[in-house]
């Protein structure tokens, strides 16, 4: 006893800051509930809601449920498969992929800050995420075409029988939560190695709800992109908003010690390698799965999904072999990732010759894109979250009006513009879905960056700092943070 107080009292700081984050969820949880509680006393139960939107975009809207479908087994099956594929994605895909890229002295705090924000976003995605991000309402009238509404605060309406189409309503809330986990998740790789751990979980909490939610909200869950935008399974949604947060962040939170100058490389290329591969694997189920049904549309995402990564990473590896002399691991499967984050959008719409176009494009424009951040703008994006997922995903984003038009290199056909009386459908000129697009992308942004700023200043005044002390960075957060080793030689 004598012991732990005398360690008590030399911690009191941290011990102090834990607190706060502690009663800082506790409150947030707290209030929820109180509004839960409200909402059963005051209104009578609501049949389970969610947004429609246009057939082309339906993987990631989910459909009406007003009418009760037949269960379909073989898309249930399929949807069950596809969300422990995107799970796998995080944990332990990006885990991995994020710890071998830092020093050994940081591969923990690495793992430890992916895990804690899957724990996390899960909690918040059943308490509020859910609702604000997939059900129509809004929180009044002037907001109903930004956020969603709170029917499912806390998954009130859920039942054994709620349907989403042909498979069962929790299914397709399992399957969106694993993307509200890899999101934040995405923004880790900007802050490793110099970030207090109580500043990632409220940093995490909070952009969760301010940002991925009402993005979240306006593409897929019927606001005002809703049916207009092409956004098959999250360029705009999941990429330009983790991109532009994780840039505005590295900036804010200052560049590691001995950057760029004495940066040490990779501590473990073949765990970089291995989770790339776990990544590749998983976003099988992420685009294809985006089809929410087992059928040619999903099929067709497979493909281009694995075509798209194989020509970045072969295009990636042979500038990266020009410049340097070598083609090397870290660089290749770097751009796998890219290609990967590059067709996301675009994968319900492009043929096979889109998807190597747009493979290609991501190769060089997003290797490019890392020299330019780190090199000109002088932001240390420490694993390149922005130029990988960030300009990957907007690339796509924007080419997908043009490559996914009918008839160009394969592509599957654009968003519906207007239908006539007698059914005729028009659909958007590739101009103007590309405003669209960019009116999308210019919009995530806009949002990811300010409430990534006030989010920041916030979270700092809370914890005395978003980051941690001279001496912690240098002893290595793995110890200084977490008291452990990631390998000890006995």
């Amino acid at each position: 006893m004598k012991n732990f107080l005398s360690n008590y009292k030399t911690k009191p700081m941290k011990t102090l800051t834990c607190l706060k984050t502690f009663l800082a969820i506790s409150i947030f949880i707290g209030l929820s509930s109180i509004s839960f509680a409200q909402n059963n006393e005051s209104a009578a139960p609501v049949e389970p809601a969610v947004a429609q939107a246009e057939e082309k975009d339906a993987g990631q809207t989910s459909p009406a449920v007003e009418e009760v479908s037949e269960l379909n087994s073989g898309n249930t099956a399929w949807m069950i498969t596809a969300t422990a594929l995107v799970l796998f994605m995080t944990l332990p895909g990006l885990a991995l992929f994020y710890g071998g890229l830092v020093q050994s002295k940081n591969v923990l705090s690495v793992l430890m800050h992916c895990f804690a924000i899957a724990c996390l976003a899960s909690i918040i995605w059943v308490a509020v995420g859910y609702s604000l991000a997939l059900t129509p309402g809004g929180l009044g009238e002037d907001a109903r075409g930004w956020i969603g509404g709170k029917s499912q605060f806390f998954l009130q309406n859920l039942t054994t029988d709620s349907m989403n189409g042909d498979f069962p309503d929790s299914v397709w809330i399992t399957f969106q939560m694993t993307f509200a986990i890899i999101t934040p998740a995405l923004i880790v790789g900007a802050f490793v190695e110099r970030i207090k751990f109580t500043a990632v979980l409220l940093f995490s909490a909070l952009w969760l709800i301010v940002v991925y939610c009402p993005v979240c909200y306006w593409v897929w869950g019927g606001g005002w992109l809703t049916g207009k935008a092409i956004d098959f399974a999250g360029g705009i949604v999941v990429h330009a908003t983790a991109g532009a947060s994780a840039l505005t962040l590295a900036w804010m939170l200052g560049r590691r010690q001995g950057y760029p100058k004495s940066l040490k490389p990779p501590h473990n290329p073949g765990m970089v390698m291995m989770g790339a591969a776990m990544l590749w694997v998983g976003w099988f189920g992420f685009n294809a799965g985006s089809a929410a049904a087992a059928d040619g549309s999903a099929g067709m995402a497979m493909l281009v999904t694995h075509i798209s990564a194989a020509t970045a990473s072969l295009v990636w590896m042979f500038i990266e072999w020009k410049k340097t002399g070598k083609p090397g691991l870290v660089g290749i499967v770097t751009g796998t990732i890219a290609g990967l984050a590059t067709i996301t959008p675009a994968s319900g719409s492009v043929g096979p010759m889109g998807a190597i176009v747009i493979g290609a494009s991501a190769g060089i424009v997003c290797y490019f894109a890392c020299g330019f951040i780190k090199e000109k703008l002088g932001v240390d994006d420490s694993l390149d979250v922005a130029a990988v997922h960030g300009v990957g995903g907007i690339l796509g984003t924007l080419m997908v009006a043009f490559l996914g038009a009918e008839g160009t290199l394969g592509g599957q056909g654009l968003n519906v513009k207007e239908k006539l009386a007698d059914g005729t459908e028009i659909v958007y000129t590739s101009g103007e879905q590309f405003s669209i697009q960019a009116q999308g992308c210019l919009a995530a942004i806009a949002l990811s960056v300010v409430a990534t700023f006030i989010i920041v200043k916030i979270v700092g005044a809370i914890t005395g700092g978003i980051r941690v002390s001279e001496e912690d960075e240098t002893k290595g957060l793995d110890q200084a943070a977490h008291g452990e080793n990631g390998y000890s030689l006995n």
